[in-house]
């Protein structure tokens, strides 16, 4: 295989969980959909440093990182998508070109306002293993593996 079919991309979440333990989550202004904010990775950036720079243009806040909850591949675009739960360190809620706004919600929230795919991103931020959820989705739903 060549071209397309072969290249994988791979984007950052940031899932913020503040101290009384509510999660932002932003609504998209290409789609409207709300989601934690994140992104695809420059070429030439670490994984924080993406983090970093996602969070902050999609929110204004600036985060600090503490763990890798999840990786999560959209089955149908090749989009590898790492997650992590982090804190806001500073910063301002400022909306932009990519949000039209912000919500702090309830883990309970999180399957109710965004699709699956999503909202696990969220739940699985909120668990405390020491080891991230690795999960395939179709960009909507869980793809459970059958064996």
């Amino acid at each position: 295989m060549t071209g397309e079919a072969t290249h994988h991309s791979v984007s950052v979440t940031g899932v913020v969980i503040d101290d009384s333990g509510r999660t932002l989550v932003i609504q998209r202004r290409d789609n409207g959909h709300w989601e934690p904010p994140g992104g695809v990775l420059e070429r030439d950036e670490s994984i924080i440093e993406g983090l970093l720079r996602e969070v902050r243009e999609e929110t204004g806040l600036i985060v600090e990182p503490r763990a890798l909850t999840g990786v999560y591949k959209n089955m149908r675009l090749g989009v590898v998508a790492l997650a992590f739960r982090c804190r806001q360190a500073g910063g301002t809620l400022t909306e932009n070109s990519e949000a039209a706004g912000f919500r702090w919600i309830q883990e309970s929230e999180a399957s109710a306002i965004m699709p699956e795919a999503f909202a696990i991103r969220i739940l699985d931020a909120y668990r405390n293993d020491a080891e991230p959820s690795i999960r395939d989705h179709d960009g909507v739903k869980l793809i459970v593996p059958t064996t």
